[in-house]
């Protein structure tokens, strides 16, 4: 044969099969566009230049790891849809005499053309808009702007490198398949799982087994700690039982409408659903696949979205105040006015030189803080509580702020008074449902009366365990008993503090100023109490990079997996359009009209295609409380805002859907329906 025999019909068999082919070098360019995009901002030097660049550093890291890992799924599954065309095409090769070597050729030079046109076109295309996306980025970040455009050849080669590994495999997988089928096999591959298939009982109850401990962890874990921890199990449960739900639940729901005379014996209806039930066992996966992907994207949005639009009240809940001196004392009997008035001469004669006074009430009072395990109102503590902290009881573990009563009410506004054996209480992430508090090693039992809540410290918000303040009258007898006892290190295991802070009218460059410079003479005094100054305006760079760049990767990925979605759904509707192609055009010559041809084909779209959506959403409802538990973690206390964005999501992401929808109903009622004339 001549040179250029396999290479004319290999382009010869893409160029038939472009309703196929085009999809799939869509979707090769665009994985590699994504990734080489993610693997520029990695890399680029804009990172370098923005305070807190390395946190941004870290989840494009992380984000071009998802990218990759996604890709060879992704890829791998689209190419099942194709191959399993094209097989019937190598059988009838087969049949004219052609052996597995001439396939093998014909195979190696389509993916030789498919690897050219997806790696320059999907590099070139990643080049041009990786430009985009870092202009993106920097709006975001609210970082200075360079408009030169860079090619890292460095990630070039990585681009290269691991998209010709993937391609390759999937060419191997390909060849082994068409090697150990036979020509018969080849020509009748569209047609294998055509037996009627058996409702799964045992299966679908599998997958609702799974589902229902996923949606009881996730509803009834409290604590934010907690439901860090069994996070991972539930997404695991969530994705086998979805998928043991659509393989084997959806059979069952086509025999259960069979069932349904009133439903069932209607032109569209019977049509619909006999057809259904043949393919639903084998396509099963791929709506669970569908569902899944609507989920996550759900699911990274609404976080994401949230974290960004909520970080100033993430700022504010860590820094209540634009400048904060946290003051250390070795013993409760230092906190007093003398040893505070140095640190206050120091700050008032840095905002004297600057002509600023604190714009509101200054945030000033003393606590001390212990770290304990509480266990049905036994709040135990010291080396032998810590020591046994594990992964079941580790959320068991509380923060613990002893708080006079009288600071209590200077800063609440309130007038409350306590009995004797009493005491009041406030806790953060957790509720407190007993009715009285124990410290381990006393007798005394504390009646517990619950507070309206407290003013934030910004230590709270710094950790992701729990915290409860206490208030009491005496706080020197409240602690007594514990002064003696040790952490896990040794070292004392009550800390005491006094917090100083305050607001300014000024520019954020001002008060950055003024900061540096009372740390400054902070650090200098030779005093009781050892300060440590922070400033909301110096950190703010920070929780704009993290966040930021949490919301830059949450679009980034949901791109990746909506256009994943889009793609799945319409190589589902190609695929089955093409099974049904013969059984239409039967019912249609034996009088089918081209309107009942059409409702046929919604009824059974609409079937189909939509229950995944639904499916999406009860996900994203049930995955709520883990949701928000999470974002508590992160600062994220806007439970109403959540609420708003997530329902907004679901609904922006619907209309999206029912869009692709319409467009994939279309080929597919284009290749039943259209091609034919009643």
């Amino acid at each position: 044969m001549r040179i250029g025999f396999y290479p004319r019909l290999a382009w010869s068999g893409i160029r038939k099969n472009k309703e196929l082919y085009i999809p799939y070098l869509l979707t090769g360019m665009g994985m590699i566009m994504m990734y080489y995009i993610v693997s520029y901002l990695y890399t680029g030097s804009l990172l370098d230049h923005v305070r807190g660049g390395y946190v941004v550093a870290m989840l494009m890291g992380l984000g071009r790891f998802v990218v990759g890992a996604f890709s060879v799924i992704f890829l791998f599954y689209t190419h099942s849809f194709l191959i399993r065309r094209r097989k019937r095409e190598f059988g009838l090769y087969s049949i004219l005499g052609m052996n597995k070597l001439n396939l093998a050729r014909i195979m190696i030079w389509e993916s030789v053309i498919v690897i050219c046109i997806s790696l320059t076109s999907g590099l070139a295309l990643g080049i041009l808009f990786s430009k985009l996306a870092e202009l993106l980025m920097n709006y975001i970040l609210q970082a200075d702007v360079d408009y030169s455009m860079r090619i890292n050849p460095a990630n070039v080669r990585q681009t290269v490198i691991l998209y010709l590994i993937i391609f390759l495999l999937i060419l191997g997988v390909t060849l082994r398949q068409v090697h150990v089928a036979d020509p018969i096999q080849l020509l009748r591959s569209e047609n294998v799982g055509e037996r009627p298939p058996r409702a799964n009982w045992p299966m679908a109850l599998a997958g609702a087994v799974l589902l229902g401990i996923a949606y009881y962890l996730a509803v009834s874990i409290k604590n934010p700690v907690a439901a860090i921890l069994w996070f991972f199990l539930a997404v695991l449960l969530v994705i086998g039982g979805t998928y043991l739900l659509f393989i084997a639940g959806s059979v069952t729901m086509c025999r259960l409408l069979q069932k349904n005379k009133r439903y069932y014996y209607k032109t569209n209806h019977f049509v619909s659903v006999s057809s259904m039930v043949y393919r639903m066992k084998r396509n099963g996966a791929g709506l669970a696949s569908i569902c899944i992907l609507c989920t996550m994207v759900l699911v990274m949005l609404s976080s994401t979205v949230c974290l960004y639009g909520g970080q100033e009240n993430s700022l504010r809940s860590r820094y209540p105040r634009h400048i904060m001196t946290d003051n250390r004392a070795v013993s409760y009997a230092d906190l007093r006015e003398e040893n505070y008035a140095p640190i206050r001469g120091a700050i008032e004669e840095v905002l004297d030189a600057h002509g600023q006074t604190p714009a509101r009430e200054v945030l000033e009072y003393s606590y001390v803080s212990l770290a304990g395990v509480l266990s049905d109102g036994v709040l135990e503590t010291g080396t032998s509580a810590l020591g046994s902290l594990e992964g079941d009881n580790y959320q068991d573990l509380w923060q613990i702020f002893v708080v006079s009563l009288a600071d209590y009410n200077r800063l609440m506004g309130t007038a409350e008074t306590l009995e004797p054996g009493q005491l009041l209480m406030c806790t953060t992430k957790m509720w407190f449902r007993q009715s009285s508090l124990r410290i381990s090693g006393t007798e005394q039992e504390w009646q517990v009366r619950m507070g309206k809540g407290f003013v934030d410290n910004g230590v709270d918000s710094m950790q992701i365990i729990p915290s409860m303040f206490l208030f009491v009258e005496d706080v020197e007898s409240f602690i007594r008993p514990m002064t003696e006892r040790r952490d896990l290190h040794g070292n004392p295991l009550l800390q005491y503090d006094w917090i100083y802070g305050f607001d300014l009218e000024c520019s954020v460059e001002e008060q950055g100023t003024i900061f540096y410079e009372i740390q400054g003479k902070l650090s200098q005094q030779q005093g009781v109490l050892v300060s440590r100054t922070e400033s909301a305006a110096v950190n703010r760079d920070g929780f704009r990079e993290m966040y930021g760049g949490l919301f830059f990767l949450g679009i980034m990925l949901s791109i990746v997996f909506v256009f994943a979605t889009t793609l799945i759904m319409y190589y589902k509707q190609i695929s089955e359009g093409y099974e049904d192609q013969s059984r239409f055009e039967i019912l249609q010559k034996v009088g089918m009209t081209r309107k009942e041809v059409r409702k046929t084909i919604n009824s059974q779209v609409m079937t189909v295609f939509f229950l995944p959506l639904l499916a999406a959403g009860i996900h994203l409802g049930f995955a709520f409380p883990f949701l928000y538990k999470g974002l508590m973690l992160l600062n994220f206390n806007n439970l109403w805002m959540l609420i708003q964005v997530a329902v907004l999501a679901y609904l922006l992401f619907g209309l999206g859907y029912v869009a692709v929808y319409r467009i994939t109903s279309r080929a597919y009622y284009h290749l039943v329906g259209g091609a034919k004339q009643a």
